[in-house]
């Protein structure tokens, strides 16, 4: 998303976080309407109304005409449109969080090299739980999803990176990462892809 969306999304959500306006929104989506029909239905004085307009305006979302004296306000939904499929839509949203995800993404990247070697082997754990629980979660990328896996094959994917595989194996339990029953291990589903060391991914 770039500076100019965010900008354009703040002062969208800015200009509706106010009733008047909203309703003003709702009255003209049925049909054209002037100033003074819209101060009469919202119990307003004129110039308040004005200004709500000129709010509304200025994002583009309200279109103005005049037939002699009276000027008559329109919606223009075309706008609505454009924000919805622009701006509001789930993957724009999630735009709006790249640069924290960029942020804490780098800091993760700096506690796996920290912690691995040039092949991408674990060099040991970290005592602290949180750099702990960033190596973990890379260590589940290891793993599938909506795969099972017998002990031994766990072993063998954690020797991989480290020779402990006992001891990773426990914590991936103890951190939820890892489900284990009767010997059969899956990978927890909230689990998000990290990427290892070397930039590749799992």
């Amino acid at each position: 998303m770039t500076e100019t969306d965010l900008a354009t999304l703040l002062a969208f959500f800015k200009a509706m976080a106010n009733e008047s306006r909203l309703r003003i929104v709702g009255l003209l989506a049925e049909r054209e309407r002037s100033v003074q029909e819209l101060a009469e239905l919202l119990g307003l004085k004129e110039p308040t109304v004005s200004h709500h307009l000129a709010a509304l305006k200025a994002l583009g979302l309200v279109s103005a005409r005049a037939e002699g004296v009276t000027h008559w306000h329109a919606l223009r939904v075309e706008t609505l449109t454009a924000l919805n499929r622009g701006l509001l839509d789930p993957k724009g949203v999630s735009a709006l969080s790249e640069e924290v995800r960029g942020q804490h993404g780098g800091w993760e990247a700096k506690v796996l090299a920290s912690y691995c070697d040039a092949q991408g082997r674990l060099k040991t754990l970290p005592a602290s739980r949180r750099k702990r629980e960033i190596i973990l979660r890379w260590l589940a990328d290891q793993f599938e999803h909506d795969r099972r896996y017998p002990e031994a094959t766990v072993n063998e994917i954690l020797q991989r990176r480290h020779w402990d595989s006992a001891t990773l194996r426990r914590e991936l339990v103890g951190y939820g990462m890892l489900e284990r029953e009767s010997g059969v291990y899956w990978r927890r589903p909230e689990i998000e892809c990290r990427k290892t060391p070397d930039g590749s991914r799992s």
